[in-house]
């Protein structure tokens, strides 16, 4: 129930960041390039990752990301088909095709975040591991306050 939280949040947070951004192009670029610069400075500092950790942990938590980026992408699209056939009053077969498409757009991030743990175990101990998902977990968090912060101002 934690990842589907986890999951809706973070689809959320895409959704706001997107609306945010969508003024430019450019200003999207400017955006995600300074998100990814404070999120690779916030993980190394809270997981204190050595340079030959850093070295190893980086690629492969890039790939991991990229998987979950799209992943939550096909998870936000499915779910907009989903609420999208229950507006329009679609079949009952209807709304099921996309309920399992988005059920099985859910248990794909599910998979990926299993699987990086195996990844991960194989370059860093069990703490800094446990670390990571910490540490992202107080990222998110930290944006979001940013984000309310900016809409009360």
């Amino acid at each position: 129930m934690k990842t589907r939280l986890f999951t809706a949040f973070i689809s959320a947070m895409l959704l706001a960041g997107s609306i945010i951004a969508s003024a430019q192009k450019r200003d999207n670029e400017d955006w995600k390039q300074k998100m990814q610069s404070e999120k690779i400075a916030f993980l190394t500092m809270e997981i204190g990752l050595t340079p030959e950790e850093a070295q190893n942990f980086w690629p492969i938590y890039n790939q991991i990301s990229e998987s979950l980026d799209k992943a939550m992408f096909e998870t936000f699209n499915s779910y907009m088909e989903l609420e999208k056939a229950l507006n329009d009053n679609k079949s009952d077969k209807e709304i099921s095709k996309c309920l399992e498409k988005y059920l099985t757009a859910l248990g794909k991030q599910d998979e990926i975040r299993e699987n990086s743990v195996s990844q991960y175990k194989k370059i860093l101990s069990e703490r800094k591991l446990a670390k990571i998902f910490v540490a992202e977990e107080k990222f998110r968090r930290q944006h979001i306050r940013r984000l309310r912060e900016m809409h009360r101002n």
